[in-house]
């Protein structure tokens, strides 16, 4: 039987993926208005995920969506780190290779979303090309 703090860590867990989910549907509308076609969402690989793949305007962009309730821990595209951004680079190579589209343009964008403390939007920033390519 798990303990109470088990207990309390499980649910915890389960809030986080339902708020992380919330945002990205969110980031999704988000993108689709803006005039961007989503390709792929939650892609992985043993190298990484890429929250959302979009194109718009022959570009394929790997979006890394981060959403927060609160500013306690800092705002969220603070959460994307160094290390992160190696990772999320990683991952969308992996991608075009794997679709034949080494020789595409593409970028790495982030979008940040507030959430009230129940969920309702706040807001959306979009950092497009937030995250240098390494060449």
């Amino acid at each position: 039987m798990a303990s109470e703090a088990e207990q309390r860590a499980k649910a915890a867990r389960r809030r986080s993926g339902a708020i992380g989910r919330h945002g990205e549907d969110l980031a999704c509308a988000w993108l689709q208005r803006e005039g961007y076609t989503i390709l792929e969402r939650n892609w992985r690989r043993p190298c990484g995920e890429l929250d959302i793949i979009a194109e718009r305007a022959g570009v394929v962009i790997g979006v890394e969506v981060k959403t927060r309730t609160s500013a306690t821990v800092g705002e969220p595209e603070e959460a994307v780190t160094r290390s992160k951004q190696r990772k999320l680079l990683l991952t969308l190579q992996t991608f075009l290779m794997e679709n034949g589209a080494e020789q595409r343009p593409y970028q790495l964008d982030v979008i940040a979303v507030r959430l009230a403390p129940g969920g309702a939007h706040l807001e959306t920033r979009h950092y497009a090309a937030a995250i240098a390519l390494e060449e």
